[in-house]
């Protein structure tokens, strides 16, 4: 690990340019902007080839935390150390379109009472009348007392809590349409954490995306949610139990949105520190809050708020009421609104059947101090769940020796995590033909 993350840090970058891109889709009757940024090797001539012989394009999505900025570094050893032009898009409704850093001002929840919403559209803004505010203590013991805010019915932000899952496909697929052509593109796809599902979900969806690059990737939503419902979930670490919620089960309703705080760091670095230090870094949790503190002071620029949960842990009933509020406003047919519920429905789980495509290639990468991803729940309920597809997919496991969720944070002697370790594990498999399919 620490040799090949100084092998790739000592490499010289290539000439990259880069910018970002807002582009505007239309979806279920609402206008959405889209944001990306590109990361595009110059001259193109010298963008890297895969084992299959076309060029290497990588698309990526953040986490349920962030946008575009959060793996803006990722992007960069990719682009930069490997040639590959990479697309990183925002999740609909994260981009703070207002400002043209893109950081997000004050924090989630501010002392006036104030509430961070999302702008899915330039110049459209979610009103303190249009949702009422409530706190949840359902799940205490993983994430502390979640504040949570309900969209009112007939209001312009329910109908877009009941219609972004369509707005978030049709804007990956047009991301890849514009920048990896299917004739002269192999695209490889990356979510990170809450990102996963959704490009599990478009990697049927995009006829040249040959494979995921599943490194701390959540997958499937159903996969998911059989992952939470795993009874054996609670492992051991170093003689002690891993936290965790026996048959947790998500209920969200599509018209709720999660606004995150320190918690949610919190929820991550305790876990990360017991792995790390063992229980002793208990001792030490005045300094732990400390630091916990001053990231979210940096963090809180980002969204940090999330509506992802109906679809990364597949609550079908959620996603059924979202598909016919919307075919409602719309006054769809009963057959178009059977289509509507169906394709929402379908973006938890792989598509099957005659003149489908597969699900490509996944390769899974998980770090050594993982909060959520720890090798039983692979071995035990990820991999036999992939084993069971049909078609069955190509799937490999590995396991890095150090690193954390987000697996870009510097450690002792790794500056940017196991991140460059990571680009040339991907790197390599590409080259070397892992996602080639016979």
């Amino acid at each position: 690990m620490l040799a090949t993350s100084r092998a790739v840090l000592s490499r010289r970058p290539g000439k990259v340019r880069k910018r970002e891109e807002i582009f505007r889709i239309h979806e279920l009757g609402l206008d959405w902007d889209i944001g990306i940024y590109v990361y595009d090797p110059q001259p193109n001539s010298t963008i890297t080839r895969g084992a299959d012989g076309k060029k290497i394009g990588m698309f990526l999505l953040h986490g349920g935390a962030g946008d575009f900025k959060t793996m803006d570094g990722i992007a960069s050893l990719y682009s930069e150390k490997f040639g590959c032009r990479v697309v990183s898009m925002t999740f609909p409704g994260r981009l703070n379109l207002d400002n043209n850093s893109r950081d997000w001002p004050g924090d989630t929840i501010n002392p006036d009472g104030t509430v961070r919403t999302p702008i899915w559209k330039r110049d459209e803004y979610v009103s303190a009348a249009d949702f009422v505010v409530k706190q949840d203590r359902s799940k205490l013991i993983k994430y502390g007392t979640r504040t949570v805010i309900h969209a009112k019915k007939n209001t312009q932000f329910y109908n877009r809590m009941a219609s972004w899952p369509a707005a978030f496909e049709t804007g990956m697929k047009e991301a890849c349409r514009r920048h990896f052509p299917e004739k002269d593109f192999s695209i490889y796809v990356h979510g990170h954490s809450t990102g996963g599902p959704y490009v599990s979900m478009l990697s049927q969806r995009v006829a040249n995306i040959a494979g995921v690059m599943a490194v701390e990737n959540s997958s499937f939503g159903y996969i998911n949610e059989q992952k939470h419902l795993w009874s054996g979930s609670i492992g051991k670490i170093e003689g002690f139990q891993r936290i965790a919620q026996k048959g947790e089960v998500w209920n969200t309703p599509f018209y709720e949105l999660y606004i995150r705080t320190w918690r949610d760091l919190a929820r991550y670095q305790g876990a990360e520190a017991l792995g790390q230090e063992g229980p002793q870094a208990l001792m030490r949790l005045p300094w732990l809050m400390e630091d916990i503190l001053d990231r979210w002071d940096v963090a809180k620029k980002r969204p940090n708020f999330k509506a992802e949960y109906i679809i990364t842990h597949n609550i079908v009933g959620s996603l059924e009421a979202a598909a016919r509020v919307s075919a409602k406003r719309l006054n769809l047919s009963r057959a178009d609104t059977k289509s509507l519920i169906d394709r929402f429905v379908g973006y938890t789980r792989p598509i099957e059947g005659d003149g489908v495509k597969p699900v490509p290639p996944f390769l899974f990468g998980i770090s050594k101090d993982s909060r959520d991803h720890s090798p039983e729940v692979y071995r035990e309920v990820i991999i036999p769940l992939f084993k069971a597809m049909k078609p069955r997919p190509k799937i490999a496991v590995t396991r890095f020796g150090a690193g954390v969720h987000s697996y870009w944070t510097p450690e002792k002697d790794l500056p940017l995590g196991i991140a460059p370790a990571v680009a040339q594990f991907y790197h390599d498999a590409i080259i070397g033909g892992f996602y080639v399919v016979d």
